[in-house]
Protein backbone atom coordinates (compact mmCIF):
# COMPACT_ATOMS: atom_id res chain seq x y z
CA UNK A 1 0.00 0.00 0.00
CA UNK A 2 2.85 2.41 0.75
CA UNK A 3 4.37 1.81 -2.67
CA UNK A 4 1.06 2.65 -4.34
CA UNK A 5 0.66 5.81 -2.27
CA UNK A 6 4.17 6.90 -3.19
CA UNK A 7 3.47 6.36 -6.88
CA UNK A 8 0.26 8.38 -6.60
CA UNK A 9 2.17 11.23 -4.92
CA UNK A 10 4.80 11.16 -7.65
CA UNK A 11 2.17 11.20 -10.41
CA UNK A 12 0.11 13.97 -8.79
CA UNK A 13 3.23 16.03 -8.16
CA UNK A 14 4.42 15.62 -11.74
CA UNK A 15 1.02 16.70 -13.04
CA UNK A 16 0.98 19.76 -10.80
CA UNK A 17 4.59 20.66 -11.60
CA UNK A 18 4.41 20.28 -15.37
CA UNK A 19 0.87 20.29 -16.69
CA UNK A 20 -1.16 22.74 -14.61
CA UNK A 21 -1.21 26.41 -15.60
CA UNK A 22 -3.70 27.49 -12.95
CA UNK A 23 -2.65 30.50 -10.85
CA UNK A 24 -3.58 30.91 -7.20
CA UNK A 25 -2.70 34.03 -5.25
CA UNK A 26 0.03 33.24 -2.73
CA UNK A 27 0.45 29.60 -3.80
CA UNK A 28 3.06 28.28 -6.21
CA UNK A 29 1.49 25.21 -7.81
CA UNK A 30 4.76 24.15 -9.45
CA UNK A 31 6.58 24.22 -6.09
CA UNK A 32 3.84 22.12 -4.48
CA UNK A 33 4.14 19.65 -7.35
CA UNK A 34 7.89 19.44 -6.89
CA UNK A 35 7.48 18.86 -3.16
CA UNK A 36 4.99 16.05 -3.82
CA UNK A 37 7.38 14.40 -6.26
CA UNK A 38 10.25 14.55 -3.76
CA UNK A 39 8.08 13.23 -0.91
CA UNK A 40 6.80 10.45 -3.17
CA UNK A 41 10.32 9.41 -4.15
CA UNK A 42 11.47 9.40 -0.51
CA UNK A 43 8.41 7.39 0.49
CA UNK A 44 9.02 4.92 -2.33
CA UNK A 45 12.64 4.42 -1.29
CA UNK A 46 11.69 3.86 2.35
CA UNK A 47 8.92 1.47 1.33
CA UNK A 48 11.26 -0.57 -0.85
CA UNK A 49 13.91 -0.66 1.88
CA UNK A 50 11.29 -1.79 4.39
CA UNK A 51 10.03 -4.52 2.06
CA UNK A 52 13.58 -5.61 1.29
CA UNK A 53 14.25 -6.14 4.99
CA UNK A 54 11.86 -9.10 4.88
CA UNK A 55 13.60 -10.77 1.94
CA UNK A 56 16.33 -13.18 3.01
CA UNK A 57 19.54 -12.64 1.08
CA UNK A 58 22.37 -15.14 0.97
CA UNK A 59 22.32 -18.85 1.56
CA UNK A 60 19.61 -20.57 3.51
CA UNK A 61 20.36 -23.30 6.00
CA UNK A 62 19.48 -26.47 4.12
CA UNK A 63 20.92 -28.89 6.67
CA UNK A 64 17.59 -29.36 8.42
CA UNK A 65 18.92 -28.47 11.85
CA UNK A 66 16.69 -26.29 13.93
CA UNK A 67 13.47 -27.28 12.17
CA UNK A 68 10.68 -28.84 14.17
Amino acid sequence: MAVGTSLILIAAGAILAMAVDYRVSGVDIQAIGGILVVVGIIGLLFSLLFLASFAPFGNRDSSGHGHV
